[in-house]
């Protein structure tokens, strides 16, 4: 990766601010935090939501969590590739309470449309049962919405919603992370489903390559590179969680390491990450130099190649690099966890 030196964030310059995001989530904590009862056991800013069922201090919690696939709907369309994102927003959803030790129970679906075309609804719910399949859990429900005058023809909006289980002995929360705890990456299938807006800006508008074309650097078409499908990490860890001790999981979405890996660990605790444990993806090296953006951003807006972050007990460093690797996981030790202020200090400089 290459140091750049630009005055604006290229992510603004697509339209997507994150001062924006978080000022907004600022202004909404508290008259959410007004509406939790005490079976409410998760806190604003967890991967998913905690409520005791099937009432105050049961064993069992079910767990949540709501998610969209962002603007990779819309290279989906340009690209009439619709069972693709419909697998995306499901394995997003699983992967968003897996990080607390939950197992998907059912699933529903929101699909928006100016104009209902039977054949993209069908295909994309084709794509909603595939990945509920794998993940094990119902697709018992949703919403099939034709708005003219809300959505432009052509434009789609796909949401999903996840309710999952853990036991209240299971739950990984962060509260058992520790300074001297090591992290490990498991690598990204692509961009998953955030930074598309940067994405489509420095490749389809300011690069103009088209959607058939080849990425440079890739060896893939714009379709293929950027169509990939979110990685579930569910198949992988099954089995393995409640065998090995593990003190906290991130599904790394937008923001980034920096962003979501510091929702893994308790108030207290930083991270130190090196950047050369892993080599980039060519897909991200390409977006960065067609659109000249600073390493910092990319690391910010993408997940530069690792998609979900383990932290574990260093004497179970290796028993649970052992068994993932047994399993064909590529394992990449990223850093560890000390003693700070929940941030993540880059122990390189690329």
């Amino acid at each position: 990766m290459s140091r750049i030196d630009r005055s604006a964030p290229r992510y603004g310059e697509a339209g997507v601010s994150l001062e924006r995001g978080a000022e907004s989530v600022r202004r909404i904590r508290a008259r959410v935090r007004s509406t939790f009862g005490p079976r409410v056991e998760s806190q604003i800013g967890s991967f998913g939501g905690f409520f005791a069922y099937p009432s105050e201090g049961s064993e069992r919690l079910l767990v949540s969590s709501m998610d969209g696939v962002g603007t990779k709907i819309r290279l989906a369309v340009e690209a009439r590739r619709f069972e693709s994102v419909g697998y995306d927003l499901v394995a997003h959803c699983v992967n968003d309470i897996l990080v607390h030790g939950a197992r998907p129970l059912f699933f529903l679906d929101y699909i928006g449309a100016g104009f209902l075309d039977p054949d993209i609804v069908e295909r994309l719910v084709a794509g909603l049962t595939e990945g509920c399949t794998e993940a094990g859990c119902a697709l018992i429900g949703g919403e099939v919405a034709e708005m003219p005058g809300i959505y432009p023809e052509g434009e789609l909006d796909l949401v999903g919603c996840i309710i999952g289980d853990v036991r209240r002995t299971d739950i990984v929360n962060g509260k058992a992370c520790e300074a001297g705890d090591r992290i490990l990456g498991l690598t990204s299938d692509g961009l998953h489903t955030n930074g598309y807006s940067l994405a489509r800006k420095v490749i389809l508008e300011e690069g103009g390559i088209q959607l058939q074309e080849p990425l440079p650097g890739t060896g893939k078409s714009v379709a293929d590179s950027l169509l990939r499908r979110h990685r579930m990490y569910l198949p992988v860890l099954d089995g393995l969680l409640g065998r090995l001790p593990i003190h906290g999981m991130a599904h790394i979405t937008g923001g980034g390491i920096p962003e979501n890996l510091p929702r893994a660990l308790r108030p207290g605790l930083g991270a130190r990450v090196d950047r050369s444990a892993w080599a980039v993806p060519e897909l991200f090296q390409a977006i960065q130099r067609l659109g000249q953006i600073d390493d910092e951003e990319m690391f910010s807006v993408f997940n530069m190649g690792i998609g979900f972050v383990l932290v574990v007990p260093p004497d179970s460093e290796e028993a649970w690099t052992g068994a993932l690797e047994g399993r064909g996981e590529r394992v990449i030790r990223l850093g560890h966890v000390e003693e700070g202020d929940c941030a993540v200090v880059w122990l390189d400089r690329p």
